[in-house]
């Protein structure tokens, strides 16, 4: 694992995961991790990492998890807005970003590319 549920303590500003429920969602978010760096953390390996990369893949799995936790209900949903008696609502894509399949916040790219493990192109 990425993350420890002590990790998972220190670094979650809102921990909106139940405890019981922690060990599946920390795995989640890794794979949405793994994803969007290309499995380069899997394949690398935690300890490969400088400390830099580590500490920020670390806080992109925790806030990710977090994410899915307070979304998901909202992100599978098919439908991006709807109408009620004449009051309407409608979804904000532009605060959640769809790489891949994965759905994550801004926020989590940008400590993700900080890494440099989302960079598309060959080479460095």
């Amino acid at each position: 694992m990425y993350v420890s549920a002590e990790e998972y303590a220190a670094l979650s500003r809102v921990h909106a995961i139940p405890e019981e429920q922690l060990d599946q969602a920390l795995e989640d978010a890794e794979r949405d991790i793994d994803s969007l760096t290309f499995c380069r953390v899997r394949a690398m390996g935690m300890d490969a990492l400088t400390d830099f990369r580590r500490e920020l893949v670390k806080l992109a799995v925790v806030r990710q998890a977090d994410f899915r936790a307070q979304y998901s209900e909202l992100l599978e949903n098919p439908l991006s807005s709807y109408s009620i008696n004449g009051v309407s609502m409608s979804w904000d894509k532009g605060a959640v970003q769809c790489v891949d399949g994965v759905y994550t916040a801004p926020p989590i790219m940008a400590l993700l590319r900080q890494t440099g493990l989302t960079y598309r192109g060959v080479g460095r």
